[in-house]
């Protein structure tokens, strides 16, 4: 899933637009993406605060177990850096 300070309807049409399949969620107000310290003040276009690009893995339990975090919008986890991160769970 995705979490993101777009709307509903902004985040429907990017996945529309980029074939996406997987839930995107909306935080507005950016109350999650603070509890996760991940918010990019300013970062977005129009100066608007946007979520640093992150991945977690979070077991089935809810404990976190891997964070992949950056700058850069551009720069994501890979499937093998994810997939790793599987693996070192068992």
């Amino acid at each position: 899933m995705a979490i993101s300070v777009d709307s509903p309807e902004e985040s429907a049409n990017l996945c529309n637009k980029a074939g996406y399949t997987y839930t995107f969620l909306s935080d507005v107000g950016a109350q999650a993406i603070r509890r996760y310290n991940i918010l990019h003040p300013g970062a977005g276009e129009n100066g608007k605060d946007i979520a640093r690009p992150a991945e977690f893995l979070v077991d089935s339990t809810g404990v976190v177990r891997w964070v992949n975090l950056t700058d850069d919008f551009r720069v994501r986890a890979t499937p093998e850096q994810m997939l790793g991160a599987i693996k070192n769970l068992h």
